[in-house]
């Protein structure tokens, strides 16, 4: 595996040693995971200093680097600095800041379909002073909230043996706010209970109450935007000029300004006259990551469709097409199906894009539509299997892919929560992690077959019956079908990586 001989670094990467760092929402073994917290969605803001995760609850979780390394610039001489201040960048910490709860169930009376909270997108806009931004979608509506920390008043309950006086209440209180546990008055220890209030300080002795300052994160919503996607949305990204975003469903890629929530444009429409001609759906959609007038959207063929907006206003018709012609010659039952682009992010060079199927990890050069100048076979191993992975819709499941700052390496899961990382140059193995705290355990078999759900995907494929096909035995390979690495995001400046394994989060840096 290699970049093409014109790519901007042809240099071998020399391959990352991967190590855990850490972990949010870990399980107990046999411990049940509730539907509603499995982690849906996985974003870094663009500093890399906060990390937004939603999940099938509707909720959002924002995490916040801890700042060690500012405290640490304070109290070190300048040259012990100079000597660590690689380490210090290559592993920044994370701790929770706070959540809101996003997206709630609705119920859509015209077409009587219930609409899942859960979240399918998280992206980060322009931080404002002293505030956050940031989009969250389901299925149809898509929201900007601002999160801004404050000062919350609150009271705080003290025990003590004597009355004390005003005055000592006040200085009780100062050492309080300065961050003490605990302060000595009248010679007496106080032991500070919490108790959120309003009131004012009162002094009757044995249980006195002193009012006092803390930091709490609020989350309002700023705009909704809703009511512009008859299908369900699969993608979000906000533009490199930070006013304008994108949103795209199965058949359709709308244009919004932030400010304007009433209002979108619609400047890609693949839906047919006739419904049963539809032959491709849109899968993902992405902003150029510095050109604000490009964009790239990825069908269900296979097929990346490169748009410059200023040729027209309706970009249909005016795309370059990246295709991969290996596999639009000899077609089998499950050709297009496995061919399906899951996911898709530009590198940060604005050169290349990272592409993900069912089967493979694909790097393309947008000055090359003749092919991918890469491609990594991730479930090569299951192509016997495609007709049990059918049947029992793991065939169908969406894997995204990440890409890091130097476009030089690149993830992608895989089933048995499994974390794939490759480098330039290095080999086509990669490195294979299993993102749990155990990673000794057996993979168990593959998951049994539940109902056909139906997709618009299918539809366009003209899908509708059951295979009868009998894979191959599972003597060479056994993956835990039920535990699958869907979500992940790469740090934006350090190579430090964020996975979910189901409702745990985990970090791996190197």
């Amino acid at each position: 595996m290699s970049f093409s001989s014109d790519s901007s670094s042809s240099s071998p990467a020399a391959a990352l040693d991967w190590k855990f760092s850490q972990v949010f929402g870990d399980k107990l073994p046999g411990e049940d995971v509730r539907d509603i917290d499995v982690i849906s969605a996985i974003e870094f803001d663009k500093s890399g200093d906060h990390l937004a995760v939603g999940d099938r609850g509707g909720r959002v979780v924002i995490f916040q680097e801890n700042g060690a390394k500012d405290d640490l610039v304070r109290s070190t001489p300048r040259n012990e600095l100079e000597r660590l201040d690689r380490v210090i960048a290559k592993h920044p910490k994370y701790h929770y800041k706070t959540e809101f709860q996003s997206h709630e169930p609705e119920f859509d009376y015209l077409r009587s379909v219930e609409i899942e909270e859960k979240i399918n997108k998280v992206r980060w806009c322009a931080a404002s002073t002293g505030s956050l931004n940031i989009l969250s979608s389901n299925d149809k509506t898509i929201k900007l909230w601002k999160v801004k920390d404050r000062q919350v008043k609150q009271v705080k309950e003290i025990e003590t043996s004597q009355p004390i006086s005003s005055e000592n209440s006040l200085l009780g209180e100062k050492s309080f706010i300065n961050g003490q546990k605990s302060s000595f008055v009248n010679g007496h220890s106080l032991e500070w209970k919490e108790n959120i209030g309003n009131g004012v300080s009162s002094y009757d002795g044995t249980n006195d109450k002193i009012a006092c300052l803390e930091d709490a994160s609020v989350s309002r919503t700023r705009k909704v935007y809703a009511h512009a996607h008859d299908f369900s949305i699969n993608s979000i990204s906000v533009n490199s000029d930070w006013e304008t975003f994108l949103s795209g469903d199965d058949l359709r890629i709308n244009l919004w300004n932030l400010e304007v929530s009433n209002q979108c444009f619609n400047i890609i429409d693949m839906k047919p006259v006739n419904m049963e001609d539809l032959i491709e759906v849109i899968t993902a959609v992405e902003f150029h990551p510095s050109h604000c007038n490009l964009l790239a959207y990825s069908s269900s063929r296979g097929f990346i469709r490169l748009v410059d907006m200023r040729k027209s206003a309706l970009c249909d018709h005016s795309a370059t097409i990246l295709k991969d012609e290996e596999f639009h010659g000899q077609k089998s039952f499950f050709t297009e199906i496995i061919a399906s682009i899951t996911d898709m992010k530009f590198a940060n060079d604005g050169r290349h894009i990272l592409s993900r199927d069912f089967m493979n990890l694909k790097l393309w050069d947008m000055h090359m539509d003749s092919g991918p100048v890469a491609t990594i076979r991730i479930h090569e191993n299951l192509r016997p299997k495609l007709a049990d992975l059918y049947n029992n819709d793991a065939i169908f499941d969406k894997f995204e892919c990440c890409v890091s700052k130097d476009h030089l390496n690149f993830a992608t899961g895989s089933y048995s929560n499994i974390l794939r990382v490759f480098s330039n140059g290095s080999g086509a193995e990669g490195v294979t992690i299993e993102a749990s705290r155990n990673p000794t355990r057996k993979p168990q078999g593959q998951t049994t077959s539940r109902p056909r759900r139906s997709s618009l995907s299918n539809i366009a494929r003209g899908f509708y019956r059951q295979v009868d096909g009998r894979g191959a035995e599972s003597n060479d390979f056994s993956y835990d079908f039920n535990s699958k690495l869907l979500h992940m995001a790469w740090h934006p400046s350090t190579n430090l990586i964020a996975c979910a394994a189901g409702s745990s989060l985990l970090m791996y840096h190197a």
